[in-house]
């Protein structure tokens, strides 16, 4: 059997923006849907659906309610029959490829690089950068890394984090600090989409507490149309193209939410776009690990055929090992806390490396980290973290902690696929499935 398996995927349709239900106009709706000529109703997509919005009796062809779905893929990666499709983007982003008006632009995110060499045949969690970049700029991409975003997003959060604990912590005040009265500890991570959608349907009285940082996918979308087009590629933004490649069909979603067009915005207040500029979106389209390969594919590229080493590396390439990490759970909140720590202590961690915050054979993953802060003369702060590692059976229970009011931690991270985003719900899918890793979870059966 090969290593991976094929997922059948469909095109968009004009009718899938036009909102509706728990979609806002322009919205993707039915990212996920089941081929009721594929499935046998053997219920194992229902085992990983933490929205519970898979329908359907035993041995009956099931179906998604499209309103409680969150779109992370987790159904489709799991099913044992290949009955699960996904909507894609691929015909449309080989259009603007082709096209030599367009710069079109690949946000590269860091769990891509050990999932897109399988496509090709090689074994499971093979790492791919350079090749892999070569790939993507042999079919006309320019790089825009979403780990370059990714350390950006480090910034934002920690230092958001960080004024949380002067205003609720050390009692701070003043004009910086005072919209935290209204967003509360423990702070929420916001880079999983499937986990603010469910937040946003199921628990919206948890939302002041998630952070106001977009994901890297966006910040990313966002710099390429502004920064990079005008100081860097020297285009014009409009005839900028950007596509995130990701391990998340949630990010397709994500891309599609109206509030993400800061670069239109930001253009046309600054004299850049004319006035009557349509709005365009931060993010034009969005491309699985699954859908990368395919459009590698069609162009006649394998990236182990080329070199690892990179040529005519741009500073939008460029990133650290913090942002590399964003990729398995843990990794946003081990990044952040480098940041925190350094800034509320005025000094290095004993070590950069919180293995604390690791680990993916639990569904929830507690850790305790002194902190002496500078402030109040080197008094010890003990951060209280919590990683909330694949949502099915864990992410309730820490959620109504918080509703309640009794909540123990402040600081959670939540990642709706078990291990993070390298077992999304985009990438490549492996006979045996991929939320097999949780141990709550029973083992899905595989025809």
């Amino acid at each position: 059997m090969s290593a991976t398996e094929k997922v059948s995927t469909f095109r968009p349709t004009p009718e899938a923006r036009t909102g509706g239900g728990t979609y806002l106009p322009g919205e993707l709706r039915g990212i996920i849907r089941i081929n009721q000529n594929k499935c046998v109703g053997c219920d194992t997509c229902k085992q990983f659906c933490v929205a519970h919005a898979i329908r359907g009796s035993i041995g009956v062809a099931h179906s998604i309610d499209t309103d409680r779905c969150i779109n992370c893929g987790q159904c489709l990666v799991n099913c044992p029959f290949g009955a699960i499709e996904q909507m894609s983007f691929v015909d449309e982003v080989e259009e603007k490829l082709r096209d030599p008006e367009w710069t079109v632009v690949a946000i590269i995110a860091p769990a891509v690089r050990v999932a897109l060499a399988e496509e090709f045949g090689s074994p499971s969690g093979t790492l791919t950068v350079g090749r892999m970049h070569n790939a993507f700029k042999k079919i006309g991409f320019k790089i825009y890394e979403n780990n370059f975003a990714a350390d950006q997003t480090i910034m934002e959060e920690a230092y958001e984090f960080i004024a949380k604990v002067r205003y609720w912590v050390l009692g701070e005040r003043g004009p910086e600090l005072e919209k935290f009265a209204h967003h509360p500890l423990p702070h929420f991570t916001s880079c999983c989409p499937a986990w603010i959608r469910y937040a946003e349907l199921y628990y919206a009285k948890v939302l002041p507490h998630i952070s106001g940082a977009k994901s890297p996918q966006q910040m990313a979308g966002a710099s390429a149309k502004t920064w990079a087009a005008l100081d860097v590629w020297n285009v014009d933004p409009r005839k900028v193209y950007t596509v995130g490649i990701m391990p998340c069909t949630g990010k397709i979603f994500e891309a599609s939410r109206p509030e993400f067009k800061s670069a239109w915005q930001w253009l046309k207040e600054n004299g850049y776009l004319p006035e009557d500029t349509p709005p365009f979106p931060d993010v034009d389209a969005v491309l699985t690990t699954r859908d990368a390969a395919t459009l590698l594919k069609r162009f006649g590229v394998n990236p182990l055929k080329l070199s690892e080493k990179e040529e005519n590396i741009e500073i939008t390439e460029i990133y650290s090992g913090g942002a590399t990490i964003f990729g398995t759970s843990g990794g946003v909140t081990e990044a952040a806390l480098r940041t925190a720590y350094y800034v509320l202590s005025g000094k290095e961690p004993p070590a950069w490396d919180f293995f604390a915050v690791r680990g993916y054979t639990t569904g929830i993953r507690e850790a305790v980290i002194p902190i002496p802060l500078k402030a109040l003369g080197g008094k010890e702060f003990h951060l209280k973290i919590c990683v909330v590692n694949g949502a099915i059976n864990h992410l309730d229970k820490v959620l109504k902690q918080v509703v309640a009011g009794n909540c123990p931690y402040h600081f959670i991270e939540v990642m709706n696929c078990p291990g993070g985003c390298i077992n999304g719900g985009g990438q490549p899918v492996n006979p045996m499935g991929t939320s097999w890793i949780d141990p709550l979870l029973p083992l899905p059966l595989k025809a």
